[in-house]
């Protein structure tokens, strides 16, 4: 089982608000080192920089939407096996299905719960300590 402290996040979203709810939602899971990125371009640079083990992030944003950094991340081999969860405001089958083909380890619709969240990253890493 993995401690959520050991586990580094990117989080992209373009409203600072939303960044801030994960950021907080991850700390109360336990998470410690959470980065942040405004959108995609800013997230593949942070990434390519310095490789998170999760990116947690929003579809709808302007630059490079969220199917759009999934499929950079999985095109750049130093941080094509990075977990990614996409949020997005709408339960989208077709959305879904696109991230699905692309490599997406999971997704959660918006709104959200601390605990929704959690269940999601813990279906990709296995229960959280």
């Amino acid at each position: 089982m993995p401690q959520a402290s050991t586990i580094s996040v990117l989080v992209v979203d373009d409203q600072l608000t939303m960044r801030a709810l994960i950021r907080n939602a991850l700390q109360q899971i336990g998470f410690k080192d959470i980065r942040e990125a405004p959108d995609g371009e800013e997230a593949l640079k942070n990434l390519l920089a310095k490789p998170a083990n999760l990116v947690i992030s929003d579809f709808n944003m302007p630059k490079m939407d969220g199917l759009a950094l999934l499929r950079a991340v999985r095109s750049h081999p130093p941080i094509r096996q990075t977990a990614f969860v996409m949020l997005t405001g709408r339960a989208d089958r077709e959305l879904v299905q696109r991230a699905v083909q692309f490599g997406v380890n999971n997704y959660c619709v918006k709104p959200f719960t601390v605990q929704g969240l959690k269940e999601k990253i813990e279906q990709v890493f296995g229960q959280l300590t």
